[in-house]
């Protein structure tokens, strides 16, 4: 079973993450925010909430209920050596640090 162990605020809606398996990857929410509507993802569009996002037992959380498993971040994030395909900015220099 895979748990995420580090997320890492990077850009707008864009997190990078770092896994049980070694692996370093990059989930955005844009699409899904894009796509998706519901009470808990919509305080998520505000960039000031999402980026308090936190870790419990390895999943993805925020404070009003929403959690992502990490197997479906996994499945929907990108290989950090495939990111430059996601048009990144440079990390800010002010970034949430999650490490459990």
């Amino acid at each position: 079973m895979i748990k995420i162990l580090e997320a890492t605020a990077v850009a707008p809606y864009q997190i990078l993450l770092e896994f049980s398996d070694g692996s370093q990857r990059i989930w955005s929410a844009e699409n899904l925010l894009a796509t998706r509507t519901g009470t808990l993802l919509e305080p998520l569009r505000d960039i000031n909430y999402f980026q308090r996002f936190f870790l419990d037992a390895g999943a993805l959380c925020w404070a009003n209920g929403l959690e992502f498993s990490p197997e479906r971040i996994y499945e929907d994030s990108v290989q950090i050596n495939d990111a430059h395909s996601l048009q990144l900015p440079k990390p800010r220099s002010i970034t949430n640090t999650l490490r459990l």
